[in-house]
C-alpha cells in the first residue's frame, strides 16, 4: 500500500468517488456530476489515493482573506486510524493560513481537538428549500 495525496482535480474519477462514499456508508446524496462541481468550486482540496483508488478526501471554503470552513473530509474505514485524514486535514490548513477556520463534526471532536480546533457553543444551521435539489 503506497498512498500519495493529490491537491488537484485533474484526473479525478467521480464516479468512483460515489461508489467508494456509498460503499463506506459515507454518502450524503450528491450525484458524482454535484460531487466534482463542489469540488471544483472549493478554495483547497486534497485527496488520498492508494493507486488509482481515492480512499480520502478534504476540501475547504474559503473568502482568501479571513473565514475558512472546511467540509467533506472523509478517509475510508479501511485506511482509517493511519494519519491520512490528518494529512488530509493538514495540507487544507496550509492553505488556510491568517484565516479563522471552522467545521462541523457530529462524532470526530476528539480528533479535530488534536489538531488545535477548539470546541465552540455558538453556531447555527438552515437548509435552503430542498437538500441538493434532486430531481
Amino acid at each position: 500500500m503506497t498512498i500519495h495525496y493529490k491537491r488537484d482535480l485533474d484526473g479525478i474519477d467521480w464516479a468512483q468517488l460515489k461508489a467508494e462514499l456509498a460503499g463506506d456508508d459515507f454518502d450524503n446524496g450528491r450525484t458524482p456530476e454535484q460531487y466534482q462541481r463542489s469540488f471544483a468550486a472549493s478554495y483547497s482540496v486534497c485527496f488520498a489515493l492508494d493507486g488509482q483508488r481515492i480512499i480520502g478526501k478534504a476540501r475547504a471554503l474559503s473568502d482568501g482573506v479571513c473565514n475558512g470552513y472546511i467540509v467533506d473530509v472523509w478517509t475510508h474505514s479501511d485506511y482509517r486510524r493511519q494519519g491520512i485524514a490528518s494529512h488530509l486535514v493538514k495540507q487544507i490548513l496550509a492553505d488556510l493560513q491568517g484565516q479563522h477556520v471552522c467545521l462541523f463534526t457530529d462524532d470526530m471532536q476528539t480528533f479535530y481537538l488534536q489538531l488545535g480546533f477548539a470546541e465552540e457553543t455558538t453556531g447555527m444551521s438552515q437548509v435552503i428549500g430542498q437538500w441538493l435539489q434532486n430531481a
